[in-house]
């Protein structure tokens, strides 16, 4: 297993980012200012895109992995790498995220908790409902994790 930085040519991965953000103009707002990080094991597992947020705060703004190799590891082993990488420079990593029992207690188990909600954001900011185990997703729930303790 290997996890790689691209710098370049981003949107080949876009079918991966579209998993966790189902809408391209939403991508096209953090993919070219972030940092990109692939999982390989053989071959692309996991994918992330992270940005810096100023006030030594970063956020996870997508995170998705492959399908067929999701519940096997690969998503935590992900967040491991980058709150390692990013703890050096920055005190906490944010992540938001619908209000889906997939999301939140998979954030949870990684050392997150909640922070703050943004009322309407997905009604607001996406052009269709987004539509998770049957339940619209209405606020963006932010979670947050310490950098420092790493």
């Amino acid at each position: 297993m290997i996890i790689k930085q691209i710098i370049e040519n981003k949107k080949q991965y876009i079918n991966l980012l579209l998993l966790a953000d189902e809408q391209e103009s939403m991508i096209d707002r953090y993919l070219s200012r972030g940092k990109m990080f692939v999982l390989f094991d053989n071959d692309v597992k996991t994918i992330c895109v992270v940005t810096d947020e100023g006030n030594k705060m970063c956020e996870l703004k997508n995170i998705a992995t492959d399908p067929q190799y999701q519940g096997q590891g690969y998503g935590k082993q992900m967040i491991e790498y980058i709150c390692n990488y990013y703890s050096s420079n920055f005190n906490t990593i944010l992540v938001g995220t619908g209000d889906s029992p997939l999301t939140i207690p998979f954030y949870k188990k990684c050392g997150f908790e909640e922070s703050h909600r943004i009322k309407h954001f997905f009604i607001d900011n996406y052009d269709h409902p987004i539509i998770e185990c049957g339940k619209q997703l209405i606020d963006m729930v932010y979670l947050k994790r310490d950098l420092c303790k790493l």
